[in-house]
């Protein structure tokens, strides 16, 4: 990996709000540019393949494993993968920007512990596991089953924010919003 550039990595249970301060800060900071994770869940709403992320078959996914194209990969659920490819993190310092990533909490660890102190690893979470679940909820794009699964794992993944350099409460957006910028700021400016 090229030796330039920051990483911004944003890492959250299902439904704390990540991807809203993660879209807050691309629309603010044109020094950042979105890493575009692979996946082989199917899109939701109105996700586009190459935009939201690189949509994967299991096999061409297990494929891009065995030709170790990821940086870092995980099956956050049964049969379901997630990762982040080396092309994508190399294409984006070839263009002198810094990198923000919206991203699984197991990749986010994993991530920190890659790249060290050029990347800040912030957790984002819910004020609480029921405000958790209702967001997931009003989303309307999970099924029950898929609901009671985000909230199982949300537990567990609240338990690793001590892994990340900052812990943000995603509680009042206006809130966030300002302290996700400051943060930014505060690491990317230095």
């Amino acid at each position: 990996m090229r030796d330039t550039g920051k990483l911004l990595i944003f890492s959250a249970p299902s439904g704390a709000g990540k991807t809203t301060l993660v879209r807050h800060l691309l629309e603010t900071r044109k020094d950042l540019t979105f890493s575009i994770s692979a996946t082989t869940r199917s899109p939701r709403g109105e996700e586009k393949d190459g935009e939201d992320y690189y949509f994967l078959t299991q096999k061409a996914f297990e494929a891009r494993i065995a030709n170790g194209d990821f940086v870092e990969y995980e099956e956050v659920y049964p049969g379901t993968f997630y990762g982040t490819l080396k092309s994508e993190v190399e294409r984006i310092f070839r263009a002198g920007k810094n990198i923000v990533f919206d991203i699984d909490v197991q990749g986010g660890v994993r991530l920190k512990n890659l790249f060290g102190s050029r990347a800040l690893a912030v957790f984002v979470r819910a004020p609480s596991l029921e405000v958790l679940e209702q967001r997931l909820r009003s989303r309307s794009t999970d099924s029950e089953q898929k609901i009671v699964e985000r909230v199982g794992k949300a537990k567990a993944e609240m338990k690793m924010a001590e892994h990340f350099d900052v812990v943000i409460v995603n509680d009042q957006l206006h809130t966030s919003l300002t302290e996700v910028e400051r943060i930014a700021a505060d690491f990317l400016d230095r």
